[in-house]
Formats: structure tokens, sequence, C-alpha cells
């Protein structure tokens, strides 16, 4: 019988695919019984894969593939597969944790549940309010923002629901974010650690009868160390996992944490680190050549051509590296169309992939979903080309004190960025030849930071390529306006860590 799975903070699902992807002789361990989320169009992310799942993968009907084409709606591929359509609009529910009344989120829990005594809780609080970089610009964190409290819904559910696994995850700047000087990490762990006290102190007394043993803290790749009474104790530095050193194509650092009950005497198992990282080019190349889009006049192949072309007679390219010009000159002068020219939600061209074939390729979808570039003024075009040739050139990608002068953005701010902030990078290139930089919601904003390494296709990446460099498979379809789906790839956890992560938990669960 597989193991329901309720996943709370779910984004467009990242933690749950890897949970439903884990098999033992071609049978689901994890069903995803419940997934919350309050984003409208992630909750239809969530609501189409949730329908993919109700079939085997042998037995997705065509007209699954018929909706990832645009040929049907959503609601007509429910309407034609009414049975599943229902069960999916079971399991996926649109709520905002914190605001939705507390009993409503437990009838929901138990009916997901089905009174089993082998379920996982899953699903990180919204990492917004604990980010380095928002943090820095804000000035520090703000005690009245609700955003910093939203784990204390976790442990809510934990309070009440005791289950015998959990897995919370969120980002990085959690170790270094305080309020009113104490480090938020430390009040995180000790309210995980026994949640029912935790409950009581914020809620009084009047909560009713809890009761829940409390639960061990542990890390997924540091085996702690022990303490004289026999018990493991772990630094907030412990509770990191650097994605890159498991198989995934992106530098990407989490703190995730994994919870079991104290009744449940087992040392779980660490994540097994891979020998080599994965270059972002195994998943990047094969996917179909795009050029990038003119925003400020009316856009074509041609014009496209002969706005770049102006690079070359404008004198921009004046003091940069010999090398560099030569190959931005060189690019330009080769400069073609490619021939799915901007790309679409779907286009025809099936891709490739030279990274886990069997988990990324799915033949049946016949194309390429999600896979549009973006628009972009001239003037960062070129400063795309020129960062994407720069990289190719020397290994690496440009600070903003390699490029030339006349290429440099006319900000107030640029001048110090050049010299001493932290966005002299401000244009990043993903090299082929490492992992990725770490894909976040910021990339939904603008694509500086997300320059394709390729400088004939002149863009930041799509959606497509950040949902590879994800690990998400290519027949996981994101709904909604471009702009969301680049915020759901950009906070979700890569699933193909997930489905690692879910393989020690189901060990925990069959101990």
């Amino acid at each position: 019988m597989t193991i329901p799975v309720a996943d709370i903070f779910a984004g467009p699902g990242g933690l749950g695919e890897g949970f439903a992807s884990l098999t033992e002789h071609k049978k689901r361990l994890f069903n995803i019984a419940l997934s919350i989320e309050k984003d409208i169009f992630a909750h239809q992310t969530l609501l189409l894969r949730s329908f993919f799942r109700q079939f085997e993968s042998s037995e997705v009907p065509r007209e699954y593939y018929f909706f990832l084409r645009g040929k049907i709606t959503l609601e007509q591929l429910f309407v034609a597969f009414p049975k599943q359509a229902a069960k999916t609009k079971k399991e996926v529910w649109l709520a905002e944790l914190g605001k939705e009344l507390p009993e409503n989120v437990d009838r929901m829990i138990r009916r997901a549940i089905s009174r089993s005594n082998k379920w996982v809780l899953i699903g990180g609080p919204p990492c917004q309010a604990y980010s380095l970089v928002g943090r820095s610009r804000r000035g520090g964190i703000d005690p009245k923002d609700s955003r910093v409290y939203l784990y204390r819904e976790y442990y809510r559910i934990l309070a009440v629901h005791n289950p015998p696994v959990f897995i919370m995850e969120n980002v990085k700047g959690l170790l270094s974010a305080e309020i009113r000087e104490r480090k938020i990490i430390e009040q995180i762990l000790a309210d995980l650690s026994d949640p029912v006290a935790a409950y009581r102190k914020l809620n009084g007394n009047g909560m009713g009868k809890l009761s829940c043993p409390g639960y061990k803290i542990y890390s997924l790749v540091t085996p702690g160390d022990r303490e004289l009474d026999g018990t493991l104790a772990f630094t907030p530095d412990d509770f990191v996992i650097r994605a890159e050193d498991f198989g995934i194509p992106q530098s990407r650092h989490r703190l995730i944490l994994l919870g079991i009950r104290t009744d449940i005497d087992i040392l779980p198992s660490l994540l097994t680190k891979k020998k080599e990282q994965v270059k972002a080019a195994r998943v990047l190349k094969g996917l179909p050549r795009l050029r990038g889009g003119l925003s400020e006049e009316i856009d074509s192949a041609e014009q496209w051509r002969k706005a770049l072309a102006a690079l070359l007679s404008n004198g921009l390219l004046h003091g940069s590296d010999g090398r560099v010009a030569a190959e931005v000159k060189r690019i330009i002068r080769n400069l073609r169309s490619p021939e799915c020219d901007r790309g679409s939600e779907f286009v025809t061209r099936k891709p490739s992939v030279s990274y886990s074939k069997r988990w990324y390729l799915d033949p049946s979808i016949e194309g390429t979903c999600n896979h549009s570039s973006r628009s972009h003024m001239t003037s960062d075009l070129f400063r795309y080309v020129f960062a994407a040739c720069y990289a190719k050139v020397n290994g690496v990608s440009p600070k903003l004190s390699d490029f030339p002068s006349q290429l440099l953005p006319d900000h107030r701010s640029v001048e110090k960025d050049v010299s001493e902030s932290n966005f002299a990078d401000r244009f990043r290139v993903q090299l082929w030849n490492e992992p990725a930089r770490t894909i976040t919601s910021h990339i939904s904003k603008d694509g500086h930071y997300y320059i394709h390494p390729d400088p004939s296709q002149c863009r930041s990446l799509t959606v497509r390529e950040a949902a590879r460099l994800q690990t998400f498979p290519d027949n996981y379809y994101f709904c909604g306006p471009r702009t969301s789906q680049y915020v759901q790839v950009g906070n979700a956890v890569p699933p193909l860590l997930a489905l690692q992560i879910a393989r020690i938990v189901s060990e925990i669960l069959h101990h």
C-alpha cells in the first residue's frame, strides 16, 4: 500500500514530484494525497500534475498530450476523464495557510491520510522573508512580517497530527536571519522538536488536549556529533544541502530538515554524494534553439539581426578584450534565426538530453513545452551577446568591470556596482561546463542573471530551460502566464533531489 503524503506550501510541486516518482517493482511507494497552495497558477500546475499521476506512466491518455500541445483546455481534459478529475480536485486544495481556518486544514489532512499510521508531511513555508538579498534591501527582517511566522503553521500541524516523519525546506538565508537579536533557526529547531509546547506558547491553553512525543531533527548530509548522553547534535550549517553534490545541474544550497518522531527508534541514512557534478550543458543542449526578442520595436528575425549588427558599427566594443571583441564580431556576422524562431508554449521540435534521459524525456509530447524566449531592450541584447562571448572565451561570466564602458547600464548605482557591490555580476552567464547558478524566483523579473551560454541565441533562459536545471521532467507543464511560470520554477525544490530524500524517508517508514 502506498504511503500518503501531505504537501503544504506546495508551490508547483517539486518536492511532491520527487516523492511521487519513487517506485519499487514499478509500483509507487508514495501517494501525494494532499497538496495545499495559495497561488492560483501554481494550484493549476498541481492540478494538472495530480491528474497525470492518476494513470500509470505507460497509460497516460493522449488527451493529456493534446493539452500540452495547446489543442484542448484543462477543462476539456477534465471533462473527458471525470473520475480522475474528481480525484484530482480532492487532492489539490487552493488555500492560504495561516489565513485558512485551522479546522478546515485539519479536516483536509485527516481525509488525506485516512487514519494511516504511516504518512509524511512535506513542504517549506514561503522563503521571501528570509532571503539574503531581500533582507539586505529591506534593512533587516521586519518582526511584523507575517511570512516570517508561517513556519508556526507547520508546527501547529505537527502538534495536532503527529506525522511519523516530516521534511521541511527553506532558504539558506534562514541561518543568519534574526529577530530581536535571536537566530530564527534556533527558535525553529526548538519549536519543531517540541511542537505542542511551541503551539501552546503561541495559542494559550484553550486548544484542547494535544499529545505529541516530539521530534528528533536530523541532517540529510551530515551524521552529526555524538553527545555524552548518546544523542546526536547538529549545527545549523549541517542542515544545508548543496544540490550540485547530488546530481542536480545547478548550484543550489538549501536548508532541509528531516524530522522523525521520537517514538521511532531509527538512525536515518544520508544522501549519497555523486562522483561528479552535472554540467549545465548536459540538460540545456538538446532543447530547440531560439533567438531573443526585441521589446522596443517591431520584432522580427530580420530586425533582430539588424539590431545586433549595430553593436559592430557604433563603437560599443571599444576598450573591450580583443579576443572577446573578435568573438562578438564572428557571432554577429554569422547570425541566423533559429528554426523555431522565438519558440512558444509548445514547439514541435523534439528535444534531447544527455543526462538522465529516462527522467527527462517523454516521446509522447512530440515537442517541447514552456519554451518561449523573452523580449529585451536592444541595449540588453548587446550586453547578453558580449557577456556570452566573454564567458565562451574566458570560461567565466564577466563582472561589470569587464564590460566596455559603452555597454554599461545607465543606472545611478552602476558606478558602485562596478567596484564593490554584490551586484557587480548583475549580467551573469550560465556556463556550459559547470552546474548553473541558483535558479530563483528573481528570474521572473528579468533575465540578466540567467543569460544563455550560446551567444548566437542572445537571450535569457526560457521556463523549460530553467525547469531542466531544476530537474523537472519535460512532461511537467507549468500553468499560467510566463512570469508566474518562472516564479513557480524558481521557488521549487528540484524533484530529482526530492526523489533521493524520498528514498531515505521510505527506509524510515518501512523500518
